[in-house]
């Protein structure tokens, strides 16, 4: 969806940076005054202050930091552009070199909106994936899959990972999971090293209620992981399923997926001669 109505000038605008990262100060420092030399007035926040009550937000940091904004603020749908303090940065937009391009391309509102869905199980909410482990970390699990309460199939394995199109080319794709264009509407299940050789990915539409549970005679116990960074105890069968809400991503350029692909995880480049 093109933003095409965004009046810089009159917008609330927030910058939400990492404390963590390594010092993010002086890039701080350059994006809020490139914002000012633009006649904006950015509130420049840790993430632990992040709060609502912005019209578009600059997320700095790593790609954590950036799945962290965009789930605060998809309730709001606020658009959110990531300017990349991390190693990999999948999810942002623009390196640190680049932020006078970032800031004149929102200022001549030359961005797009991509909604991006998310999971959901009971209260917490995943834009890239959720992970379920039994609750021992030295040995594997044993999980019963459902899908709208029809029963599945059966997993002896170390976890299961449910990923959305956003996470497929994070934790979903180390473990041998298929990479989904981000506009799909589906979810990717994928087992964790699975004590068995026909035990593969499924990809399942997103209107599914997707249900994990033990069997029968073992007890429930299992650690949610959310987005790779917050770890649940839980004895209750889980269940997820799409987020009534979407993440808004800004982007600077169109068809930005597969130009990342290739730059960042080296997808369809020749290897080189030695």
């Amino acid at each position: 969806m093109e933003y095409t109505d965004f009046d810089f000038n009159s917008k609330k605008i927030a910058v939400i940076f990492n404390e963590c990262v390594k010092n993010p100060y002086p890039i701080l420092q350059n994006l809020e005054q490139t914002l000012l030399d633009k006649g904006a007035n950015p509130e420049v926040l840790e993430l632990k202050e992040i709060k609502y009550g912005f019209d578009f937000v600059f997320a700095v940091g790593g790609d954590g930091t950036i799945l962290h904004v965009a789930k605060f603020y998809a309730m709001s749908q606020t658009p959110v552009l990531g300017i990349n303090l991390g190693r990999l940065g999948f999810l942002s937009q623009v390196n640190t070199d680049k932020i006078q391009y970032a800031v004149d391309c929102v200022y001549q509102n030359k961005f797009n909106i991509e909604k991006r869905i998310m999971l959901q199980s009971e209260k917490y909410y995943a834009l890239n994936d959720f992970v379920v482990k039994g609750i021992s970390k030295t040995r594997s699990a044993k999980f019963v899959l459902k899908i709208n309460d029809k029963y599945v199939c059966e997993y002896i394995a170390d976890g299961l990972i449910i990923s959305t199109p956003t996470g497929s080319t994070a934790y979903g794709l180390s473990a041998g999971g298929p990479v989904l264009h981000p506009n799909l509407e589906a979810f990717v299940i994928v087992p964790i090293c699975p004590h068995t050789l026909n035990a593969r990915p499924i990809v399942v539409p997103s209107s599914e209620n997707i249900t994990i549970t033990s069997f029968e005679d073992d007890v429930k116990e299992f650690n949610l992981i959310i987005d790779g960074s917050e770890n649940i105890e839980t004895d209750k069968e889980i269940i997820i399923t799409k987020a009534p809400h979407t993440a808004h991503l800004a982007l600077l350029e169109d068809d930005i997926f597969y130009s990342v692909l290739r730059n960042k995880l080296n997808w369809g480049v020749s290897p080189k001669s030695l």
